[in-house]
């Protein structure tokens, strides 16, 4: 198949999960023998008056509608996939799409279209106030990047083309996980519009033994609930390595117990190296995730993980089978759990679990025929 892939690209990089997705989606396909284009504008201005220039092509940006049309046409392309569209790109590209006959389908990674930030989160506090209404309590609140402004415009852009049924025009949308399916289905998206499509992990060498120490992969925000976890950290517990950086690397630095030790940004290929030293990684975030990647990665190399049980995350973790859930606000519950993946015993059977369920539900070859299925599944919608 001819496929082009469509992202407006995070600026956090290799940071960013998303990002790597895609790029991955794109080697996988390559791979399967699909001719793929791929296409990843990144926003060049987030300050001041750049930041509206930035956001107010959410709402029409023609200048990247016709580039992406003229693409399309151009690659002869059996299909559109859309990751993120916001801010270079904005909805229109799916209504010039659609006007061309070429079906379009689009991956829900997060509640971008529901929520101004995507994430549900306010004041580092779940937050559903604009789940089924139009999201002017964001403007209000100022939840797109702090800015009344900005957050108007992109308020505009989803209440705009949600009023001139832009989003009907989408063949199929490709939800994470049934979390994020159920989300939208709140907010008025026809269920029979939204498949579920997993992502996947790379394979790599698998963990030899229980693990040496804990580890968390992530960046150093608030919602990702580390705080908890290194402000309390017993030296008894063995070692916990923290990976990544953020707005609140500073102060966890400052205040972290001993046995916590900073590693700052490292790159995707060196994380399965680092993951497979894991007993297990450790992912206590506070607000609704949809699929981290990380967990697949752990799994890829044999690893447990204990996380929080919320979101998407009780989808991917068992309890007592791939490794745990607790409460995110339960720090006793989180450090007596951890304290139970001490056990050699029990590390090694949990992280073996993780494996098998790898190999039946997030390896490589899952992900290109899940990929292969929705594509075609899409092209037959449009008659092509």
């Amino acid at each position: 198949m001819r496929i082009l892939i469509l992202h407006s690209r995070y600026l956090s990089g290799d940071a960013s999960g998303e990002n790597r997705v895609v790029e991955d989606e794109c080697r996988l396909l390559q791979e399967g023998g699909h001719d793929v284009r791929l296409w990843q504008p990144s926003p060049t201005e987030v300050q001041g008056l750049g930041l509206l220039r930035t956001s107010a092509n959410a709402i029409w940006s023609r200048t990247a509608t016709q580039h992406v049309v003229h693409m399309a046409k151009e690659h002869r392309s059996d299909v559109v996939h859309i990751h993120n569209l916001i801010p270079t790109l904005s909805p229109a590209a799916i209504r010039g799409l659609a006007a061309e006959g070429i079906p379009v389908v689009v991956t829900l990674h997060n509640y971008r279209y529901m929520c101004l930030p995507a994430t549900f989160l306010r004041d580092d506090r779940i937050c559903e106030d604009c789940l089924g209404h139009t999201p002017w309590r964001g403007v209000y609140h100022r939840c797109y990047r702090g800015s009344a402004l900005a957050s108007g415009v992109m308020a505009t852009a989803l209440t705009l083309h949600g009023k001139i049924g832009t989003f009907g025009k989408v063949a199929k949308f490709f939800a994470v996980s049934s979390f994020v399916r159920e989300k939208y289905i709140e907010a008025g998206f026809p269920p029979e519009s939204i498949a579920i499509k997993s992502n996947f992990a790379w394979p790599a060498k698998v963990r030899e033994g229980a693990g040496d120490y804990f580890l968390f992969v992530g960046r150093l925000s608030a919602e990702k609930g580390v705080e908890t976890l290194v402000r309390g950290w017993d030296p008894a517990l063995g070692r916990l390595v923290i990976v990544g950086d953020g707005p609140q690397g500073p102060m966890l630095k400052a205040s972290a117990s001993d046995g916590v030790e900073f590693r700052g940004f490292v790159p995707g290929e060196q994380i399965p190296e680092i993951l497979r030293a894991a007993r297990a990684l450790l992912f206590p975030s506070i607000c609704y995730e949809a699929q981290p990647r990380i967990i697949l990665e752990a799994y890829a190399v044999g690893v447990p993980v204990l996380a929080s049980e919320i979101g998407g995350i009780s989808e991917l973790v068992s309890d007592e089978s791939t490794g745990f859930t607790v409460p995110p606000d339960d720090a006793d519950e989180w450090f007596r759990t951890i304290g139970r993946l001490r056990d050699d015993a029990l590390a090694i059977k949990l992280g073996s679990n993780a494996l098998r369920l790898w190999h039946s539900r997030f390896s490589p070859k899952k992900g290109l025929r899940n990929l292969e299925k929705a594509y075609e599944a899409a092209s037959r919608m449009n008659g092509r």
